[in-house]
């Protein structure tokens, strides 16, 4: 379940990157695209640090079952 979580999240951060760099290349770029890549970039790294801390969770409790 947590590939799919962190697959969805690797999405948003690739979107939002795509988008920034986008809006930093071509010159006439409206305002809005960089904002809404700034948004999606920012979910998709709030949503993979949620999945980090889940999976952090499980190693540390899993090391502390085998002491």
């Amino acid at each position: 379940m947590n590939t799919k979580k962190q697959l969805f999240s690797t999405l948003f951060i690739l979107i939002g990157a795509v988008l920034l760099v986008y809006g930093m290349i071509v010159e006439n770029t409206n305002v809005y695209i960089k904002v809404i890549g700034i948004i999606i970039l920012m979910f998709g790294l709030y949503s993979s640090t949620k999945v980090w801390v889940e999976d952090n969770k499980q190693d540390k409790e899993n090391d502390d079952n085998e002491v």
